[in-house]
């Protein structure tokens, strides 16, 4: 962990081989307005000139701190361990490195969680951009969840699939630090942020302060397949039997136990669960996780035959 006077707010940037775009998102976030932060970095083992850059910027400003794994260890275990490396502060964000900021998404999400202590997340709504920095759309996850039950804020959350952008918002690190963080499966973010409704409300700004870019090399484009995700999440899962959607429920079932929840408002949320499950599309998913597993058994068998 970075040894370091307490900040308001931690930023954690996971990245791997992330040089395309790393000097526009590291200026991005060193112009934010709000400059009480700190940027930790943690690099993925990459082979292109990742490190170069970052120690370029760190030369310039303190604020930026670089540590190195030895060797991959996927998507999920570095953006766990750039959480954990990062100072205890009021507030945390994860930085992708190919993303960008306005220069206020910071100032405007602060003020929003020092004002609103019931809020654990907030985020700004989105501009599309291209891997030139062009914008070509908008977008907004919808998950302005203000009721004040938490059964309630889950099924408003399960009613509002998207791309998951609030995850890259500013969360009140005290509640993060109780989550499962993100899971070594496929869309283990969206996860997090319903687990993240059970221990408060999420607050979307208006505002499009935040640049999302899609480029042929973002993971979801580079990783089609249930598989193939889960490989990247996790490198160990490569050639194992894997059922995604089966892993994504069982985890729901024990962040919905390990709430800080009352009895009843903990079945509520159970019962939202199930209900959200029964859902024909859902089982659908299922059944696939279960075909895939049938396919790849052979191989695996004759492996370790």
């Amino acid at each position: 962990m970075v040894a370091q006077n307490r900040p308001r707010v931690s930023l954690g940037m996971p990245v791997y081989n992330g040089a395309e775009y790393l000097r526009e998102t590291l200026t991005a976030v060193l112009n934010q307005t709000f400059t009480d932060f700190v940027l930790v970095v943690c690099d993925n083992a990459s082979t292109d000139e990742t490190a170069a850059i970052v120690k370029e910027f760190m030369a310039k400003d303190g604020r930026i701190h670089y540590f190195r794994n030895e060797i991959n260890i996927g998507a999920a275990g570095n953006y766990n361990r750039v959480f954990h490396l990062c100072p205890e502060a009021d507030y945390f964000k994860w930085v992708a490195h190919d993303d960008s900021l306005a220069p206020d998404f910071l100032e405007k999400c602060i003020a929003v969680l020092d004002a609103e202590p019931e809020v654990v997340l907030c985020y700004p709504a989105s501009m599309l951009i291209n891997r030139k920095g062009e914008v070509f759309g908008e977008y907004a996850d919808g998950l302005h969840l203000r009721d004040p039950r938490p059964y309630r804020r889950l099924r408003q959350f399960f009613a509002r699939p998207g791309m998951c952008h609030a995850v890259f918002g500013l969360i009140r690190m005290d509640a993060l630090r109780q989550t499962s963080l993100i899971g070594n499966f496929p869309r283990s973010d969206r996860n997090l942020l319903g687990e993240l409704t059970l221990y408060g409300q999420f607050y979307e700004l208006e505002e499009k302060l935040f640049l999302r870019r899609i480029h042929p090399k973002t993971s979801t484009r580079v990783h089609v397949t249930e598989y193939e995700l889960a490989t990247w999440f996790d490198p160990h899962r490569r050639g194992r039997l894997v059922f995604p959607r089966w892993r994504r429920f069982w985890e729901y079932v024990k962040a919905i136990w390990r709430a800080p929840l009352s009895g009843w408002e903990r079945v509520r949320c159970y019962l939202v669960l199930l209900q959200f499950t029964l859902m024909v599309e859902k089982w659908r998913g299922v059944l696939e996780d279960v075909w895939v597993a049938v396919r790849l058994l052979p191989s695996r068998l004759l492996k370790q035959a």
